[in-house]
């Protein structure tokens, strides 16, 4: 099983008469195609597992506090990365550009590709890899992990951020709507 972006990978919705329901009674294709109309920012998380790196595709992102510098994502309990996520002290998000569209891919994908391109990452002095060319990175410490239905939520403490703003790759931000992927456009003043 690959981990796509929210775990909503079709945004289409079948005929509710056939679609299962969830505990609530309401329909789970009806609730995914919901979701998908928010559009989401999309990151990568990366961790060194201890026998290697290890990476997703995430659109759950969220700054949770400025003091302490805390922020959020959730991992689907059927994910390939949720043992080494679990065990993991620390990780780094990365904060996709528009640019980035093949990163979110290629981490979307299963998990013997994510890495094989040694060309697009290198290892932080901490351990955990790390994505070139993304607009803004954030080395987190685990603080803590929530149950929280079929998925885990993730709590970080940031310890350490990149974020240049003359760097070329400080570009607009990657967005996931609808099982597209998207670039913001400003609206009128």
């Amino acid at each position: 099983m690959t981990d796509t972006p929210n775990d909503i990978s079709n945004p289409t919705t079948p005929d509710a008469t056939t679609a299962p329901e969830l505990s609530t009674g309401i329909c789970a294709a009806d609730y995914r195609a919901a979701l998908g109309r928010h559009p989401a920012g999309v990151t990568v998380v990366t961790l060194d597992s201890g026998t290697g790196p290890v990476g997703f595709t995430a659109t759950s992102f969220s700054s949770l506090s400025l003091e302490p510098p805390l922020v959020s994502f959730n991992i689907a309990e059927t994910s390939s990365s949720i043992t080494a996520l679990k065990a993991a002290k620390s990780l780094v998000i990365h904060l996709l550009g528009e640019h980035q569209q093949h990163l979110a891919q290629r981490f979307a994908r299963s998990a013997d590709q994510r890495f094989a391109d040694q060309s697009l990452w290198a290892v932080l002095d901490t351990g955990e890899p790390v994505l070139h060319g993304t607009p803004s990175w954030m080395r987190v410490t685990v603080d803590q992990l929530i149950p929280v239905g079929d998925h885990t939520l993730v709590v970080g403490l940031v310890t350490r951020v990149h974020a240049d703003e003359d760097d070329d790759s400080a570009a607009a931000p990657l967005l996931y709507h609808e099982g597209k992927y998207y670039r913001p456009t400003p609206l009128g003043q």
